[in-house]
């Protein structure tokens, strides 16, 4: 019965429907989370890759096919979006330490040190300038998220609002800072 319904949502949602993709997304959820965390147990991770794989949905939603076991064509994406993130965060962890290793063996030249401190006062002149274009809201939620290292469930907490609306607000003003910044 359930898949039934997630087969409607699924077909509503390619047509425009947002209210099936919220459908969809409160119909799935849970077993979203439980099947990601039998990957990895970072549940910041996990969360991050449900709400990813949705909007996702939301943003390709005239491509997607016409799905008979919608569970598992989203499982799928899920365990996908999870691998490319853990591939991600494996290669970022192996390049730092091939950089730290790297920054050991080597001392910079003062000249050196004074162009990468000018390049870093650079990019951090750039980022300010662009956090300043996002709304209120999202400059409040980036400084909850990235600056303070709030949770969002902390952040929903704090500024009286749901998860899915604080990661939703964080993911548009990410999206925007990215446009900025190219």
């Amino acid at each position: 019965m359930l898949e039934n319904n997630n087969r409607d949502h699924w077909e509503q949602m390619r047509l425009g429907d947002k209210q099936a993709l919220f459908e969809l997304y409160n119909n799935m959820y849970f077993h979203l989370i439980r099947f990601g965390l039998q990957i990895n147990a970072d549940d910041e991770l996990v969360k991050d890759c449900v709400n990813q794989v949705f909007l996702n949905l939301w943003d390709k939603r005239a491509r997607l096919p016409k799905v008979e076991n919608v569970n598992a064509y989203v499982m799928t994406a899920l365990k996908r979006c999870m691998l490319d993130q853990l591939s991600y965060l494996n290669k970022t962890n192996t390049a730092l330490n091939q950089m730290f290793a790297e920054d050991r063996s080597n001392e910079l030249s003062y000249e050196e040190i004074l162009i990468n401190v000018q390049h870093d006062d650079e990019l951090k002149k750039k980022l300010s300038s662009a956090i300043q274009q996002l709304t209120p809201r999202q400059m409040e939620l980036i400084q909850l998220k990235f600056f303070e290292g709030l949770s969002y469930e902390q952040i929903a907490d704090r500024t009286s609002q749901t998860v899915k609306t604080a990661y939703n607000t964080i993911y548009d003003a990410i999206k925007s800072l990215r446009k900025l910044l190219k």
